[in-house]
């Protein structure tokens, strides 16, 4: 069965969504949005607080990485969404943005011409709905709610507290004229609910009698005549279907199911292709590489009391909490858990320079799926940290040319020197945070790392030994002139015509904060360049 459309999506994620809402505008053109995962229907979703229980099961891919030789050859968890949305609906909904020198560095030394911040500022704001902040720095009216947390814990403000008596300033918007400092962060929020790319984007446009929606479509390769893209082969159930894409098919796969795709499809490396029996239409051995992500590592103190929103794990609490939101959309479940941040520097010696740490605050202890936890009973809190522009290289490669299969993802977290280094002392600042006032004063015992962790040594086992992904894979099919890069910044297929990369895995290299709302910039981004807008 073949059915026709100008536009075919693949990948109803963060960027895919805001595709097919921007492009399916044009009342005249025909846009097909391809997903494998199913309907955002879960209520975790929808619950702020939900993201907690969503970093493994049914709405992710089960993926956990290579054995990471730099990392106590553990093989780590690697939550990847499958669910409309993408990573939108699943993650923490921190809404940062980055430096500003993150962009100009993809357009200065990278060559991705047109991508700098004085060029990608108006797409920020144009996808932005700040309920708060507004100026020249945030946009008030665009899809994607934005807003602060209601009624931060009081562990979260107890950190934010810490922070400045550590010696960092507070920072009420880490994306306005100063990106360094402490303070609670804004939210991918509206009225209390979560605003996915989905909810924002999406949802609104599929009343358009030109947007078709596929879910739990499992995707096989991009169809391709001679080095045209013309469509998508795909099934959904026992059902398979050619849907041909007249204009362009727009790829949004994620930058872990993008390169799987592309590799599938006879896009990569040919040697690697040739492994698995697939014929290669455009050798590009830049597909797949290149795998930015941030290593991640906690802090876990247990508390005298029960301050933290772990409270709310005792039954009669747990009901109170759903009572209070079903009825007022208030209280605890109003939360993200990761309430409070800051972004520092690693060196004493900083004037001038860009912060090379981040920081994530937890009200709570063992939130996600293999973070260490306090003992059972209790309260806690976790302190994150992370480097945020690592050096470090990985990899995405096929398992099989079965598409069913996940590919091997080989993030090869801390095998430059220098990410180790400056995660070393993302631990060191976390572990004196905790011990400022007014963290302390609600601290029982820091439970990770114990006291036995003293020397640089010390420290640099433990980073091995607790490090693990923040969710943050990007640059697997970089945008670029150089040899390995993959699309030209137009996000065009070197060599090919009619596909486009438009997501997370065009990035150049990692931004220095999250990526959501970096990706749905793209997303932005990209709908005008296909549209012929500047």
């Amino acid at each position: 069965m073949t059915t026709g459309f100008d536009y075919v999506i693949v990948g109803a994620g963060s960027s895919g969504c805001v595709l097919a809402a921007r492009l399916s505008e044009n009342p005249a053109v025909r846009v097909c949005v391809i997903e494998a995962g199913g309907k955002d229907s879960h209520p975790y979703i929808h619950m702020p607080v939900g993201f907690a229980k969503m970093t493994t099961g049914p709405l992710t891919w089960g993926l956990v990485t290579a054995p990471q030789k730099h990392a106590d050859n553990r093989e780590i968890l690697y939550a990847q969404a499958k669910v409309l949305g993408g990573g939108s609906s699943i993650n923490a909904e921190v809404y940062t943005r980055g430096h500003q020198t993150d962009y100009d560095r993809w357009a200065n030394e990278e060559g991705a011409d047109g991508w700098a911040f004085k060029d990608v500022q108006k797409y920020f704001l144009r996808s932005e709905g700040n309920s708060i902040l507004s100026g020249s720095l945030h946009g008030t009216d665009g899809p994607l709610g934005v807003s602060n947390i209601p009624d931060p814990n009081i562990a979260s403000r107890a950190f934010v507290q810490s922070c400045q008596e550590y010696g960092l300033p507070y920072n009420p918007d880490f994306n306005g004229t100063k990106q360094e400092g402490a303070g609670i962060y804004q939210l991918t929020t509206r009225n209390n609910r979560r605003c996915s790319a989905a909810v924002g984007y999406l949802k609104p446009a599929l009343g358009r009698s030109n947007l078709t929606l596929i879910t739990g479509a499992l995707v096989h390769r991009i169809v391709f005549k001679g080095r045209r893209a013309v469509g998508v082969e795909c099934s959904v159930g026992r059902s398979r279907r050619v849907v041909s894409a007249d204009s362009e098919v727009l790829v949004t796969s994620g930058a872990i199911g993008t390169p799987k795709l592309m590799m599938l499809s006879g896009v990569g490396a040919a040697d690697h292709l040739r492994h698995h029996g697939i014929e290669a239409i455009q050798d590009l051995p830049g597909v797949g590489q290149n795998l930015h992500d941030h290593f991640g590592i906690d802090i876990v103190a247990e508390l005298k009391g029960h301050d933290s929103l772990d409270k709310y794990n005792r039954m009669q609490w747990m009901l109170w909490a759903g009572i209070q939101y079903t009825l007022f959309k208030s209280g605890p479940i109003t939360s993200n858990v990761v309430e409070g941040g800051a972004f520092w520097h690693s060196s004493g010696n900083h004037a001038g320079s860009v912060p090379d740490l981040q920081f994530h605050f937890l009200a709570g202890a063992g939130a996600e799926a293999g973070v260490p936890s306090v003992p059972k009973g209790s309260s806690g809190i976790t302190l994150n940290s992370y480097t945020l522009r690592p050096k470090s290289r990985g990899s995405v490669t096929l398992r099989s040319p079965d598409p069913r299969d996940n590919p091997i993802v080989d993030p090869n977290f801390l095998a430059d020197p220098d990410d180790l280094r400056i995660s070393v002392e993302g631990i060191k600042i976390s572990r004196e945070i905790f011990n400022q006032p007014s963290l302390r004063k609600l601290i029982k015992e820091l439970r990770f790392p114990d006291i036995s962790v003293r020397s640089q040594s010390d420290y640099e086992a433990y980073a091995r030994r607790y490090g693990r992904t923040s969710y943050h894979p990007t640059c697997t099919c970089k945008m670029g002139k150089d040899a390995m890069s993959v699309v030209d910044p137009q996000l065009r297929v070197h060599g090919l015509d009619g596909i486009r990369i438009c997501d997370s895995s065009v990035m150049p290299s990692l931004v220095g904060s999250n990526t959501n709302a970096a990706t749905i910039m793209i997303g932005e981004h990209a709908s005008d360049l296909i549209r012929g807008n500047r």
